[in-house]
């Protein structure tokens, strides 16, 4: 890799540091290509991204970023999952992790706030940000569905107890 090479790589993931909401830094152990190629497809699917990355370059694209507190845990063979969602990159390296030794969970930040690796599970064991608006949205509704029922109910009401008097009259 030559020098505008390395200049490249450390510039774009300088813009990914700037651009994501949470860091997660693994460790890998000797994964076989068919597992890195799941686990890249799993983050791909979640809206994140997972990216193997020199140390070195990797430590001079966060050095001006809210991530630079990360800098110690870049030793190694590590790679980076990164989403915009705080909780995507790190649900599905946690998952991943659970059914695969070959990868461990050094641990990350959000913002700039570090996570060691039992952080990064807590923040994983969250719900999204998708299941999150879905549960707001369920919550907003909710009230409005209550009134229609209260509102519509006497209506109903009446008509059952006119509806009685009117057979009661019949009869």
């Amino acid at each position: 890799m030559d020098r505008s090479q390395k200049a490249e790589s450390v510039a774009s993931l300088s813009a990914v540091f700037n651009e994501v909401g949470v860091v997660v830094v693994t460790r890998n152990l000797g994964m076989t290509v068919a597992q890195s190629t799941a686990l890249r497809t799993k983050i791909r699917e979640a809206g994140a991204a997972y990216k193997v990355a020199k140390n070195s370059l990797a430590k001079l694209a966060i050095a001006d970023t809210k991530y630079a507190e990360i800098g110690d845990l870049l030793t190694g063979p590590t790679a980076l999952a990164t989403s915009v969602d705080p909780i995507a990159a790190a649900k599905v390296v946690v998952d991943f992790a659970k059914t695969n030794d070959k990868i461990e969970i050094v641990g990350g930040a959000m913002g700039t706030q570090v996570l060691t690796p039992e952080g990064i599970k807590a923040l994983a064991s969250m719900p999204s940000l998708n299941e999150l608006r879905a549960k707001l949205a369920g919550l907003i509704q909710a009230p409005a569905t209550k009134i229609a029922q209260l509102t519509t109910a006497p209506a109903s009401k009446l008509a059952r107890v006119f509806a009685a008097y009117a057979e009661k009259e019949a009869a």
